[in-house]
């Protein structure tokens, strides 16, 4: 039996600080993505006056019109020659832009009619989610960069997500526990719009400086990064290169699992608010709790992830937890419509979802983190058969299905919210029981079909801890015989 070649110079394992800063920088996107998916669509509907479904519909659009820069700034991303590499340029350049215009959706304008309150959300939301895409595709790319080797790419990628959701949390907690408190012309926090506006100032500023500690902080990165091949770059090439990750049959059916997931992703957190506040009738401070159980979460999958995708490859795990995930978030939900679960105003109905909260969150994020582990090990499989490189085509796909996706999953809770018949400014208390319990028999069998089918359609992607092993041996064995002349076979173009 002959002796493997070594891997490549990239299968490398990274240093500590170098994972800090690398993951620091999602607290931005965490930002983002919470306010987006807690708050905005209940702002527009409940505290600007949108009705709802117009809500829904002008968020689907501006992240559908949104998701299609992805893939061009990923296609960019990966052609950009530069003295600080392919990624950097670009995360520099978002920085100011994304706070910016995080801030100006938060204070839309007062006095305009319906139609130019929704053409501004449209608009800001568009600005907003295409900034970030500047930051977030290139940064998301750096995980396939920074290191080939199996198990470091998800431990790397378990600081993304871990940062990811305590930015996030932290802006949910301060949103929740300061901005949005009751006071004497709010009886309700949530319904208070100059705390809207404040949050939005703060949580821009927060963004700007995450991005700027991953960009600074991962700079001495640059000379281990690859470079793109100087080759001319035209449109049809860069059109021929992005549908031709489409004949990668394992990046085809993760990206269709992505388009359900993502889907269910959207929904469960556009519709969170309008259980915490109403189906359940929590309080302003518990609802603020929340943030300390999905944070015991995000810490929990941030320690367990590295040490599963160890013991076990990433696909079957992945599809054990997405499905077990949502049974915890459905399952309170069902149980209450059965009649079989602790009354609104009980002692334990309280400490019962907190900890369940927990379960779900926590399985849920694992799950994420090794999807997207998934994804850059497709990077390896594609340099092998097509000879580039793609990190920030693969990623920028994948954020097209999570942007796009997402904001049909946003639309969808704007059709319930509007076919329920769920009445705009009320009062937790005040809702009609019929309308409270269609909520809950609408949401929990749909969240399940998208689950469900995102782990089944898993089945199609093949990439083991072994073959992805076997990939990078026979890459390195092509990169030594190009450096010595010799012809490379299919992998003649690697860069």
């Amino acid at each position: 039996m002959s002796t493997p070649s070594p891997a490549p110079a990239a299968a490398r394992r990274l240093s500590a600080s170098t994972r800090l800063f690398y993951g620091f920088g999602s607290v931005a996107f965490g930002v983002k993505d919470n306010g987006f998916s807690f708050f905005l669509a209940f702002f527009y509907a409940q505290v600007v006056g949108v009705p709802a479904s117009a809500v829904g519909l002008a968020i689907m659009i501006a992240l559908v019109l949104d998701a299609f820069i992805d893939p061009i700034i990923g296609q960019l991303s990966d052609n950009t020659r530069s003295k600080w590499g392919r990624r950097h340029p670009w995360m520099y350049a978002a920085a100011i832009p994304v706070a910016l215009s995080y801030m100006l959706i938060w204070h839309p304008p007062t006095g305009w009619p319906e139609s130019g309150q929704v053409a501004y959300l449209i608009v800001v939301a568009v600005l907003i989610r295409s900034f970030i895409s500047c930051y977030e595709v290139p940064s998301a790319a750096l995980a396939a960069e920074l290191t080939s080797e199996y198990d470091e790419r998800t431990r790397l990628l378990s600081y993304r997500y871990l940062f990811g959701w305590a930015g996030g949390l932290a802006t949910y907690y301060l949103a929740t526990k300061v901005f949005l408190r009751p006071d004497a012309t709010h009886a309700v926090g949530q319904l208070n719009a100059d705390g809207y506006g404040r949050y939005g100032i703060v949580s821009g500023l927060i963004m700007l400086g995450a991005i700027l500690v991953t960009a600074v902080g991962t700079h001495r990165q640059i000379p281990y990064l690859r470079s793109p091949p100087q080759e001319r770059i035209t449109i049809d090439r860069l059109a021929r290169e992005m549908f031709g990750t489409l004949r990668n049959r394992h990046f085809v059916m993760i990206l269709l699992s992505a388009f359900f997931l993502y889907a269910g992703i959207g929904l469960g957190f556009a519709i969170n608010l309008y259980f915490s506040t109403y189906f359940w009738q929590f309080s302003p401070d518990q609802i603020a709790a929340f943030a300390f159980s999905s944070l015991t979460a995000a810490v929990l999958a941030f320690l367990l992830a590295p040490r599963i995708a160890q013991r076990f490859d990433k696909r079957p795990v992945a599809q054990l937890l997405i499905p077990t995930g949502i049974l915890f978030g459905v399952g309170p939900i069902a149980l209450r419509l059965l009649g079989a679960f602790p009354e609104n105003g009980s002692p334990l109905l309280f400490p019962t979802i907190f900890v369940t909260n927990i379960f779900y969150t926590g399985i849920g994020v694992i799950a994420n983190i090794l999807f997207s582990s998934m994804i850059a090990d497709v990077v390896e499989d594609a340099e092998l058969k097509t000879g580039r490189r793609q990190e920030g085509l693969f990623f920028a796909a994948i954020f097209f299905a999570n942007k796009s996706v997402t904001g049909l999953g946003i639309f969808t809770s704007g059709l319930i919210i509007s076919a329920i018949g769920f009445p705009p400014g009320a009062k937790p208390g005040s809702v009609p029981p019929d309308v409270i319990r269609h909520l809950g028999m609408v949401y929990a069998p749909t969240q399940l079909m998208l689950y469900g089918t995102a782990a089944l359609l898993l089945f199609g992607y093949g990439i083991t801890r072994a073959s992805h092993a076997e990939t990078l041996r026979k890459l390195a064995a092509a990169a030594d015989l190009s450096q010595e002349g010799e012809p490379a076979g299919s992998t003649s173009k690697l860069s």
